[in-house]
């Protein structure tokens, strides 16, 4: 889709505040952990205009993956994963046919568990992989990377920030439920803001209230239940007792890639920035339509 004038002038302004760490007057270097699929679709973009600009970016990806390809402008270190590209392409089509399957609340936050944790725990294949790559882990740290450019939503780009210990950029749309607010210590009130899947607004009766209340407990055990072997394998690589949102905290800098007026407003963190709707890839203009074929449409003789 292509973007509106506004969300570009957000995007490079997104781009100038991560620069800083990149070292402007030479070329850095810089670690890149995406996500496969359309998480690193919208990262590409970013990567791109960085390697445009001379920096030098290392990509890591699993061998098996949907899109994330060799390119010429930067460099691709792969690592095994125990599954097939067959495999992988199964698990992807179950979770989008799950996306469009229509429930109706609470249901809808049973199946959205269980949509994510099919792929969820293919994710955590691929960093339990990764971090047991002795040959790749020992290339990263003599690489001397200046910063580490990550999409979040799962922690592995963070555990290897906090083991290479180089300053983070996260890069986007939110964890479940806004648990980047609840992460980050935000003020996130439960007495204007609706929780996730309630579809609830601003405008709440008491009992609605009661609910959004209730819903809101269990934005942690969630956060526990998605992330604890995450915790496990990060206290195993890192070699000390981890608190997997303490590391979360040591982000530089968060490019949130939703628009704040499209938000319920709530006070963010400092390093917290809207960037817009920098979604997937750029779009293509349209074609030109002949005006006298649009009349013949609308009003055919």
């Amino acid at each position: 889709m292509a973007f509106p004038v506004h969300q570009l002038y957000l995007f490079g302004a997104g781009v100038l505040l991560f620069l800083p760490l990149l070292k402007l007057a030479e070329s850095g270097k810089l670690l890149v952990i995406s996500q496969d699929g359309s998480h690193w679709l919208s990262m590409r973009e970013v990567v791109v205009k960085l390697s445009e600009k001379g920096h030098e970016i290392v990509v890591i990806a699993p061998e098996s993956n949907l899109l994330l390809k060799e390119s010429k402008l930067y460099t691709r270190k792969t690592y095994k994963v125990p599954y097939k590209q067959e495999d992988l392409f199964q698990r992807f089509h179950g979770f989008a046919k799950g996306i469009f399957r229509e429930v109706h609340f609470p249901y809808t936050i049973l199946q959205e568990y269980q949509n994510n944790m099919y792929v969820i725990n293919m994710f955590f294949y691929n960093c339990n992989s990764l971090l047991k790559d002795r040959e790749l882990i020992q290339y990263l740290e003599e690489s001397k990377f200046d910063a580490l450019f990550t999409d979040p939503a799962l922690p592995c780009g963070v555990i290897l920030a906090e083991h290479l210990s180089i300053p983070s950029v996260y890069f986007f749309r939110g964890f479940p439920c806004s648990l980047e607010h609840a992460i980050c210590k935000s003020p996130n009130p439960v007495s204007y803001i609706p929780r996730c899947y309630t579809r609830y607004t601003d405008h709440m009766t008491f009992p609605q209230r009661v609910l959004n209340l209730l819903v809101t407990s269990l934005e942690t055990p969630l956060f526990q239940d998605l992330y604890t072997k995450y915790q496990d394998i990060a206290s195993e690589f890192l070699q000390r007792d981890v608190h997997l949102p303490t590391l979360y905290r040591n982000g530089s800098i968060w490019l949130l890639r939703y628009d704040f007026v499209f938000e319920y407003p709530r006070p963010v963190m400092p390093n917290m920035v809207f960037i817009g709707g920098i979604n997937c890839n750029m779009g293509k203009k349209l074609p030109q339509v002949c005006q006298m074929s649009l009349f013949h449409i609308f009003f055919p003789i």
